[in-house]
């Protein structure tokens, strides 16, 4: 564009002159917009579906992730990290060596006193491997042999909202792609008629879950997570409204598409071309997600294995089933919610509803997985945000106790997708406050997870506001133990 004709303008014609029209139609701006846009490019927009060129970067284990995420933290000396020694110094303060200076939440700050709670409830070694799992958990210890136990996970936040939002992300400050986001950026979605990644809520009470724990962050929005309903359309607005017919709609489509496409052609925002594609995604999904998410057609032996929640929508054993049909169809990454675990007090009555709730469909996952042969391509992963202390939050009694937030040491399990099963990683001190051998830090946990679905971390990146990120920002390590 000639300034000088520009300069020649009336001011009131300047000021028409729109500042992204103006980027969009001029050769500079052609060029700004690229380099804003980076990791947008026309490629990378053919790839929406099928992944970024390059990628896999090497022989993958895993085509796909079921993560289980069991929201509130649950505690790990009642569940996984058996400390039978603790008995014997039940109601005794935690020793400073132990504690060495280690900080507290609000709740418990103001204590004068941090008696050890010892758990309440029975382990035993499972199977061939030997794991230790809490009665609590009797279906789970059905199937400890295909589980890798990591005993010494720890994180950087010590409340809810940024340690889950770290697990999500890997950053503790809201406004980075979630794990879900960054797959469908990288390796796209095996199924055209369905999202690449899908978010599914179950339980009450407990911490608020966000939308934006399956956001894109500032990838391309086309990349959040869908969240499937459990009431109602399983995706909001999925059905047409009352009186437009499928004909009418696929015109009304048609006709927004050109538009769009005009304004794209126009001003080459990125989120035209998501509008676009999101648009024929849901019309597709009007034919696909009734079908995946009508259950009638499992033979009575599937809700046998899950229990009869399974036929409850809106269940977590409902979910883990959903689940399954999710992977079946090609969805890369499929991630549950279960609401209820921060048990603060007491917890021996609420921790037995939680694991009555999700044992028997977290086991069934894994059991119908491995019987349909998909188990060793799915990377199956179940754990919460952090730990819970072994000082008792309150008042500790003979039956009772509760426990606070602890994100020094805490339990994850994962199954299938090139992680070698029945192993026990790692190891923490007497009292399930510290980590003494082979600790694991979120971003080792992401490498480790990305490396399983052949994606090397350090190059799954996204340029924005002037530097390359990931979902492992500037860390992580892949544990090479983990992997088959």
């Amino acid at each position: 564009m000639n300034t000088d004709s520009l300069n020649s303008m009336p001011i009131a014609a300047n000021c028409l002159v729109n500042r992204r029209r103006f980027l969009g139609q001029s050769g500079v701006g052609a060029a700004a917009l690229a380099s804003l846009f980076a990791d947008d490019s026309p490629a990378a927009e053919k790839a929406t579906r099928s992944g970024l060129p390059g990628l896999p970067h090497f022989a993958a284990r895993a085509k796909r992730v079921i993560y289980l995420f069991q929201s509130g933290a649950p505690s790990q000396m009642d569940l996984f990290d058996h400390k039978p020694g603790l008995h014997d110094r039940r109601a005794e303060e935690l020793p400073d060596s132990i504690r060495k200076g280690q900080r507290l939440t609000g709740m418990t700050s103001k204590q004068e006193s941090f008696p050890v709670a010892p758990s309440k409830f029975k382990f035993a070694r499972r199977g061939e491997s030997g794991a230790w799992v809490s009665d609590l958990l009797p279906h789970t210890a059905k199937v400890a042999d295909d589980l890798t136990f990591i005993k010494t996970m720890h994180t950087e936040a010590i409340n809810h909202d940024p340690a889950i939002t770290f697990f999500q992300t890997g950053a503790q400050l809201a406004g980075r792609p979630c794990m879900g986001s960054w797959l469908a950026y990288g390796l796209g979605s095996g199924n055209v008629d369905l999202p690449a990644f899908v978010a599914l809520v179950s339980g009450s009470g407990g911490q608020p879950l966000y939308d934006r724990l399956w956001g894109s962050g500032f990838l391309p929005s086309k990349y959040q997570g869908v969240k499937f309903r459990s009431l109602g359309d399983p995706v909001l607005f999925l059905s047409n409204p009352a009186g437009l017919t499928g004909q009418i709609r696929r015109r009304m489509l048609d006709d927004l598409a050109k538009l769009n496409q005009l304004q794209l052609d126009q001003i080459g925002d990125p989120e035209i071309a998501t509008r676009i594609a999101q648009y024929e995604l849901a019309f597709r999904m009007q034919q696909s997600v009734p079908k995946l998410t009508d259950t009638s057609d499992e033979p009575q032996h599937v809700f046998d294995l899950y229990g009869e929640d399974a036929k409850k929508p809106g269940t977590y054993a409902a979910n883990c089933l959903l689940a399954r049909r999710l992977a079946e169809r090609g969805v890369r990454f499929i991630q549950l919610f279960h609401r209820g675990w921060d048990q603060h007090t007491t917890l021996p009555e609420k921790i037995g509803i939680q694991c009555q709730d999700t044992d028997q469909g977290s086991a069934a996952l894994i059991s119908d997985l491995k019987q349909r042969g998909m188990l060793k391509d799915t990377l199956v992963v179940w754990g919460g945000e952090f730990g819970r202390t072994v000082y008792c939050q309150g008042t500790l009694t003979a039956e009772d106790y509760g426990r606070d937030h602890h994100p020094r040491c805490f339990t994850i399990w994962m199954a299938g997708g090139g992680i070698k099963p029945g192993v026990s990683y790692g190891e923490t001190d007497d009292y399930s406050y510290n980590i003494l051998d082979k600790p694991v830090h979120v971003h080792d946990f992401h490498a480790t997870m990305l490396h399983c679905l052949g994606i090397n971390h350090t190059q799954l990146t996204f340029k924005y506001q002037g530097r390359r990120h990931r979902l492992t920002d500037v860390a992580g390590n892949v544990i090479d133990e983990l992997l088959l």
